[in-house]
């Protein structure tokens, strides 16, 4: 039993630490973020609301910089500054803008929030957990396997979430009457967009699919309702 007390100690340590980078985030949301109130968007999402027999869909502007859209694990959905600035400088359409409405909404529905790790912390945590337990098995590359597994999980788990996300999306924005079109053509301007920071891509976005591969699985998708 004490031979295994370190590696219980680290998984205990990863879960501590993921729990505490859920909690701190949700903090800094709660801080940095007012309720989006915009009458273009909101007629919108009022479409979108309708379709989900919902009185409404909250949307909350969190104040940063980086363009992306974020479903926190309690369920809100944000866009953030610097994605509504796109908005108000005419570089994305309102009907493109909540498109990344639905598509959280999906992370919401579809349970991807709750379970996601929505920083770096929480996957250090893992990786450090990881890196514990294999070291004492493997001494000297157990911390470059627990590296790889981390982000190749990682990533893997992301993508599946992309794909099932921008397929809810394509269906809500569909009942809707808003139509899969803004879908696409967001899906386009995603690479110039989120890279306009001295080429860097934020972290949130770093393991999505690629473009033509979300653009696809929505034409297979309508190709399908059309067949239906």
């Amino acid at each position: 039993m004490i031979k295994f007390f370190p590696i219980l100690l680290a998984v205990i340590y990863g879960l501590v630490m993921y729990r505490f980078s859920v909690w701190r985030t949700s903090r800094e949301l709660d801080e940095r973020s007012t309720e989006l109130a915009d009458p273009k968007l909101k007629r919108l999402t009022d479409k979108m609301a309708s379709a989900l027999d919902l009185d409404r869909v909250k949307v909350h502007i969190y104040e940063i910089d980086p363009v992306n859209g974020l479903a926190a694990p309690d369920g809100r959905i944000f866009i953030t500054r610097g994605f509504y600035r796109k908005y108000q400088n005419g570089e994305v359409s309102a009907e493109e803008l909540a498109s990344v409405i639905a598509h959280e909404l999906g992370h919401v529905a579809l349970g991807h929030s709750r379970r996601r790790m929505i920083d770096f912390s929480g996957q250090n945590a893992l990786r450090t957990a990881l890196a514990m337990i294999l070291s004492r098995f493997i001494p000297g590359v157990g911390v470059w396997i627990a590296n790889m597994l981390t982000t190749v999980l990682a990533a893997r788990l992301s993508r599946g979430d992309e794909y099932e996300a921008d397929a809810y999306a394509a269906a809500l924005l569909t009942k809707a009457g808003i139509g899969t079109h803004p879908q696409k053509t967001l899906f386009n301007k995603l690479e110039d967009l989120t890279q306009a920071r001295s080429g860097a891509m934020p972290a949130w976005l770093m393991s999505h699919p690629k473009t033509p591969e979300r653009i696809a699985a929505i034409e297979k998708l309508e190709q399908r309702w059309l067949e239906a």
